[in-house]
């Protein structure tokens, strides 16, 4: 054979193949036919590839090539994203090693660190998605600091000033007290915890007595603007318009009504504290409240607070205030209670609602355009349901805080004079010409960077040439389709189709797949904390049980968590994760690339999908083994046998299932149609039929045509494997070309399969389909009772239908070499059969004598066994027909369906009670 091992080895291949496309450019757009272009999400830069990737960009790569196989002008438009905090973070713990802060080297001197690690590091994740296979145009990737993208991101961001969709104000943010910067809501990770339920007396002002409003944090006290109390609620209405002594100060404030309140949780009296609450800020507007900001940046008292407190770090503040209202009788009770409390997601800092000058997009404006894209179908969400969370966010979008207190990102385009007059530009030369200024007036950029999402909000035209370029713009947008995760269609798919109508009056894609989280086997989100974690690369290459743990463990700074996490590991890969190779894992991904909200990956589905692999390849073997060095000639499709005319017409129903499942984002459908038809039809049957022919005595013509079969079959499979598959399919395709007679230097670049209806022949699939039903049949006998596969069996048949009688002269070589068969003999209607095991395939009775073969108590053990089977089945049937729902609203072709199969039932069961009473 044409030098292919005997055993299926990953790594032999799977790099030599990736560099050969990348090298000869086969990923970049043809030039030719319909354009098509997928964005990929552009992964953190300093990052390494976790399960969402490798799922996501799989899933992306599948249809990327399917689409350039379709002969689309195909371009997959590749990019790291500068990831603000994430990356600065890398480079200050590094500066914390050399006991150095960001501050001792000074913004330009760390911001050059930063380029230097993202030039060392950077490289890793791209590195990564090769491994993948990732059929990405290297040569248009972008970075989002590129000079291009910057100066996109700059001319965005005038343009919205300019138009006075951006402005900068003072209001509540998630505030990092450790990296001091605000922060976006998806960088806050809202974690149940124990805490405590302080029940605080507030005393009238204006009366004896007191108001009791219970808290979580009752070191915002000294920040309350006012008590809020439900306006209906009759326990408080006369206090409504009075006030309150605020314990621990000198101030009182006063009890307002508001609808916010909920009259029947705790005593229905709620603290307002503007400045450190998002839902008591907007009570606050509501109300014409002045907020008190008690905190600063490090989250310390500040000087809006009485003098004993003022310095006290908020948590021991929290001591002291507990203490000094105990101390005053101020404490009605105290709770244990259990809260969700908002850490940042790097610094698991708990994160404050601060009150500070920040730089905002107005949204609301931006949205309405956004809104009815979808409305009007120009977008469509794939599931659909997911249209219903794109506008609950829409209609209730707030205004975007876009500055973030970083020194790592898109530095905020706007000078500041010595009067806080303010000016934006692209830079200060700009500003000066732009706002006609004397080179005598003194200017200062602002100190801020953008928020990383709004670079990303521009990804789908800025990495096209926006504003300058626009030849790619033209070709390749809008883009076709976006696949992401459901728990960023605010943060990034939204804002993307703001951006894109506002500033390219077009929308970003057409359709947006939203996929499933990737989990666990038990459904638990994938994290550093709960030990669970796998790397793709491990799937792909392999890991030891030593390194899976350090892996696991070693940044865990509590030590009994790091047990726990080891033992854990070791219990689930005792021998560690084998290698299997990365065609394995994409085949697992999209096995399990469903419509469902998560999704559970199970390392032992990998096991089965390299089985699936290792198939293939031995399948291939067998094909070349009977064809290469055979002279194949043409043959007509009339000529075949009908076991080749029956895979030829499984193989276009196959083919028009992939078109189906992929045109539908259905990946689960795609992979378990083509593994169906792979193994179980192809491989478990075709090539087992194939045997006899290529063996016996059949004239060379039938023989001829068998083998055309076995080679162009393979050949069409591999092309429809090639998308979920890429690297065995190219190493097998190389050898199988040219015995198909197929030109080309890649698979990847050969026409994807489309059916041709001409080809399939029922007469043919209903007669091999009768063969498999009689083998089976045949074969589970000799599996139940225990009969040598290999001992002969004389078969008797009685009753059926002339075609049956057709079918059994037909095939009855087939019958005879599959099922291991000493004789066929009939037996008339009339005659009774010696005591036998029994089979039926519709009408036709099949008897395996006792005689010599089967013990008779085994034989009853067994049709008993079917019996209850069918019964159980019976009664499925009966249920669903006699359901109105089901026959009511189901396709009256269904409904038939199920009648004819009941009926099918019944005369079984009865056939098979009959043969159990014969052997009482």
């Amino acid at each position: 054979m044409t030098n292919i091992d005997k055993v299926y080895n990953p790594q032999s291949i799977e790099q030599h193949w990736y560099q050969t496309w990348e090298e000869k450019g086969y990923f970049a757009p043809s030039g030719q036919g319909a354009p098509y272009c997928i964005m990929l999400p552009p992964p953190n830069v300093t990052g390494s590839l976790h399960m969402g990737h490798g799922f996501g960009f799989t899933l992306i790569d599948v249809l990327i090539r399917y689409q350039r196989m379709m002969g689309k002008n195909t371009l997959w438009q590749t990019g790291t994203d500068h990831a603000g905090i994430a990356t600065q973070m890398v480079v200050e713990r590094r500066l914390n090693v050399e006991n150095k802060t960001r501050h001792d080297l000074g913004r330009d001197a760390f911001v050059e660190k930063i380029w230097e690690w993202k030039e060392e590091s950077g490289g890793n994740i791209t590195r990564q998605l090769r491994r993948l296979g990732a059929s990405m145009d290297w040569s248009r990737e972008r970075f989002t600091m590129d000079d291009e993208l910057s100066q996109a991101v700059r001319e965005v961001f005038i343009k919205l000033y300019e138009e006075g969709l951006i402005y900068r104000g003072k209001r509540l943010v998630n505030w990092d007290p450790v990296l001091l910067t605000a922060i976006s809501d998806l960088e806050v990770v809202n974690q149940e915890e124990d805490g405590k339920l302080w029940h605080i007396r507030y005393p009238l002002a204006q009366e004896s007595g007191y108001l009791v409003v219970a808290t979580t944090r009752p070191e915002t006290l000294l920040g309350d603007v006012a008590v809020a109390v439900h306006p209906d609620d009759e326990r408080y209405k006369h206090l409504i318009g009075k006030e309150v002594k605020l314990p621990l100060t000198d101030r009182t404030i006063p009890i307002i009504a508001d609808d916010y309140v909920d009259p029947l949780f705790g005593t229905g009296c709620v603290k307002i504290t503007p400045a450190h609450d998002f839902n008591d800020y907007a009570v606050g507007t509501r109300h014409g409240l002045t907020p008190i900001n008690i905190f600063t940046p490090t989250a310390h008292l500040n000087d809006q607070v009485p003098t004993a407190y003022q310095g006290l770090e908020r948590f021991a503040a929290r001591k002291k205030i507990v203490a000094d209202l105990e101390a005053q009788s101020l404490i009605e009770k105290i709770d244990n209670h259990k809260l969700k409390v908002p850490r940042g997601d790097r610094s698991n800092a708990v994160i404050e609602p601060y009150l500070t000058y920040q730089w905002y997009v107005n949204s609301k404006l931006l949205a309405e355009p956004a809104i009815k894209a979808v409305e009007n179908g120009d977008i469509a969400f794939v599931p659909e349901n997911w249209n219903k969370t794109y506008f609950q966010w829409m209609h209730n979008i707030e205004d975007w805080c876009i500055s973030r207190q970083l020194w790592w990102g898109h530095r905020i385009p706007v000078w500041y004079d010595e009067a806080n007059g303010i000016y934006v530009g692209q830079d200060e030369v700009d500003v000066r010409k732009r706002y006609n200024l004397a080179d005598d007036i003194i200017l200062k950029q602002d100190e801020d960077v953008l928020d990383t999402w709004f670079s990303s909000a521009l990804w789908p035209f800025s990495s096209l040439g926006w504003p300058k370029d626009t030849i790619e713009l033209d070709t390749f947008f809008p883009t076709n389709v976006l696949v992401t995760g459901f728990d960023i269609i605010f943060f990034w798919v939204a804002r993307m189709i703001m951006m894109s109508l506002k500033f390219t009056g077009q929308v970003p894609f057409r359709e947006v797949y939203i996929t499933g989280l990737i989990r666990d086997a038990e459904g638990h989100k994938m994290s550093k904390s709960k030990g669970n974690v796998l790397d793709p690369i491990d799937l792909i290459d392999g890991i030891s049980a030593d390194a899976l743990v350090q892996k696991r463990t070693y940044s865990l700074m509590q030590p009994a968590m790091a047990q726990k996490i080891e033992k854990a590991t070791r219990k689930e890969f005792p021998e560690g994760i084998p290698s299997y190779g990365t065609d394995a894992l994409r085949f697992t991904f999209c096995s399990v690339a469903s419509y469902t909200r998560d999704i559970r990956f199970d390392t032992n589905r990998l096991a089965g999908y390299r089985n699936f692999c290792n198939k293939l390849w031995n399948a291939s073997r067998y094909v070349m083994m009977n064809t290469e060095d055979k002279k194949i000639e043409a043959v007509e499709a009339n000529a075949l046998s009908a076991i080749d005319k029956w895979i030829l017409s499984r193989l276009q129903t196959t083919i028009e299932a992939a078109h189906l499942a992929l045109k539908q984002y259905r990946f689960d459908l795609f992979a378990h149609a083509l593994y169906d038809f792979t193994w179980n039809e192809f491989c478990d049957w075709y090539l087992e039929l194939s045997k006899p022919i290529l063996t016996g005595n059949e004239n060379s013509d039938i023989q001829n045509g068998t083998r055309h079969t076995l080679v162009n079959v393979l050949e069409t499979l591999l092309r429809l494997l090639h998308p979920i598959m890429p690297f065995i399919t190219e190493e097998i395709w190389q050898r199988i070309a040219p015995l198909a007679h197929k030109e080309g230097n890649s698979i990847m670049l050969q026409p994807y399969p489309r059916e041709e209806s001409n080809l399939i022949d029922q007469t043919a699939v209903d007669q091999i389909e009768w063969l498999k039903r009689v083998i089976v049949a045949i074969r589970t006998i000799r599996s139940e009772m225990n009969i040598a596969p290999g001992k002969p069996l004389p078969i008797l048949l009685r009753k059926g239908t002339g075609q049956d009688r057709d079918y059994v002269a037909k095939q009855h070589n087939l019958i005879m070499t599959l099922a291991r068969l000493e004789s066929i003999n009939w037996l008339s209607e009339q005659d009774s059969p010696p005591p036998s095991a029994t089979a039926f395939v519709d009408e036709l009775e099949i008897f395996i004598p006792m005689a010599g073969f089967i013990n008779k108590e085994e034989e009853t053990a067994r049709l008993n066994r079917e019996i209850a089977k069918l019964e159980k089945e019976l009664t499925g049937i009966a249920n669903k027909l006699q359901n109105p729902t089901f026959v009511e609203k189901a396709p009256v072709p269904v409904v038939e369906k199920e009648k004819a199969k009941h009926q099918e039932i019944e005369t079984t069961l009865a056939k098979l009670k009959e043969q159990l009473q014969k052997l009482a």
